[in-house]
């Protein structure tokens, strides 16, 4: 009864195995089996440790060979749109934001005091051109009177200088007939005194010797005149040989005084048309306009700011790399810049390196002498170049965060 009540509580174990399909597993083929998936979880684990550890070093392999950063923008000349005279505005043709080229007219000032200016500064070179042809035939005149004045002295010089020669002579002639008459007056004593001649012809010899005597003194006072009149003569002809160069160089220099005041109004003549020019404001170069801070009817001084231009059309990216990140960099290797407002990558080169750190170009630079001194990686302006002929280059603008990878090996 017992072995039969045994096999009548199998019967329904043994039915619900084959209702469920299944025989139920033996101990050994179970353990086979967990082990099996330990070591089929193992190799996938380990295979995707190595698959981990080759795209590691296959990045590694790759990174070294460049460096990047995303502390960098795109850069560009900004100019402030300025007039050089001042004015009151009369015109204002641009709206902010407006893309201009080259030449654009952009503000106009009110131009009529420039024009009086110009007017005034015509009115200047007619007078001193006036004052300069009047003063041009003096040196002419001055040099054509200075050589008759010369010449004239000259001859001066030579009649006094024949004067005196005759006077000379005369002297002479004179000398020579006092000499006569003295001798003369000599014998006459002489003849006297033996009762050879008679009292009346030895007075005749005594007065013919005093006239002799009077016509020498006479000659040599003439002689004295004409040499005064030579020596007067040739002062006259030293001085005027003097004073002739230094009046031409006094007419010459007050000729190039007219000359100088001339150019001086003509110079001034054109600055006034450059002025008038200038009421007429335009565009220094191509790019794209900030907002303008200038209404009609304002008054502007030369120098305000009117409007930024920024010139698009020369970009450059300038990039922040880490001190640590320049050992290998230099100018002229290639560079990948991806700008992330248009999710693009732009193709550049390296132009040049910042002559310091950003932080002795800012405002308080780091004083590290105070005692408070902490290291702090520096980062070095580096200066992209881009290629030009790129698509959407137009798009650009300063001021836009990118990423730039520059190629090191």
């Amino acid at each position: 009864m017992a072995e039969s009540t045994e096999v009548a509580d199998q019967r329904p174990v043994r039915g619900d195995l084959r209702e469920e399909g299944r025989q139920p597993p033996a101990a050994p083929d179970r353990a086979r089996s967990q082990q099996a998936k330990k070591r089929s979880v193992r190799a996938r684990v380990l295979a995707g440790l190595a698959v981990v550890a080759l795209a590691a070093f296959a990045w590694w392999l790759y990174a070294r060979h460049f460096e990047e950063t995303d502390d960098a923008q795109i850069d560009g000349d900004i100019t402030a749109v300025s007039p050089r005279v001042a004015g009151t505005m009369v015109a204002v043709h641009v709206v902010d934001h407006q893309q201009v080229k080259q030449g654009d007219l952009l503000f106009e000032l009110d131009p009529t005091d420039l024009e009086v200016a110009v007017a005034q500064a015509r009115a200047a070179v007619a007078q001193a051109e006036a004052a300069y042809q009047a003063e041009n035939p003096s040196v002419a005149i001055t040099e054509t009177s200075n050589r008759a004045s010369v010449s004239a002295a000259e001859d001066e010089v030579q009649n006094a200088r024949a004067d005196l020669s005759a006077a000379q002579h005369e002297l002479s002639q004179a000398e020579a007939q006092n000499r006569l008459a003295q001798l003369q007056l000599q014998r006459a004593k002489q003849l006297l005194a033996s009762n050879t001649v008679s009292q009346a012809d030895y007075d005749q010899r005594v007065s013919a010797a005093d006239v002799a005597r009077a016509n020498v003194e006479a000659a040599r006072q003439r002689v004295a005149q004409k040499q005064s009149r030579v020596d007067t003569a040739e002062t006259r002809l030293r001085e005027t040989r003097q004073n002739a160069p230094r009046q031409l160089v006094s007419r010459e220099a007050a000729l190039q005084v007219r000359k100088a005041n001339l150019g001086v109004a003509q110079a001034q003549l054109k600055q006034a048309e450059l002025n008038l020019g200038y009421a007429k404001i335009t565009a220094p170069a191509s790019g794209v306009l900030g907002r303008k801070s200038v209404n009609v009817g304002e008054r502007v001084q030369p120098g305000q700011q009117l409007v930024p231009l920024t010139q698009t059309g020369a970009l450059w990216v300038t990039a922040n790399f880490r001190e640590t990140q320049i050992e290998l960099m230099k100018p002229g290797q290639k560079a990948t810049v991806h700008v992330d407002a248009i999710d693009r990558d732009y193709n550049g080169v390296v132009e040049s390196f910042a002559g310091a750190t950003g932080s002795r170009y800012s405002l308080l630079p780091p004083e590290n002498a105070s005692g408070n001194y902490v290291k702090v990686v520096q980062r070095i302006p580096v200066r992209i170049r881009l290629d030009p002929g790129q698509p959407e280059m137009e798009r650009l603008r300063p001021g836009m965060s990118v990423e730039p990878k520059v190629r090191v090996r």
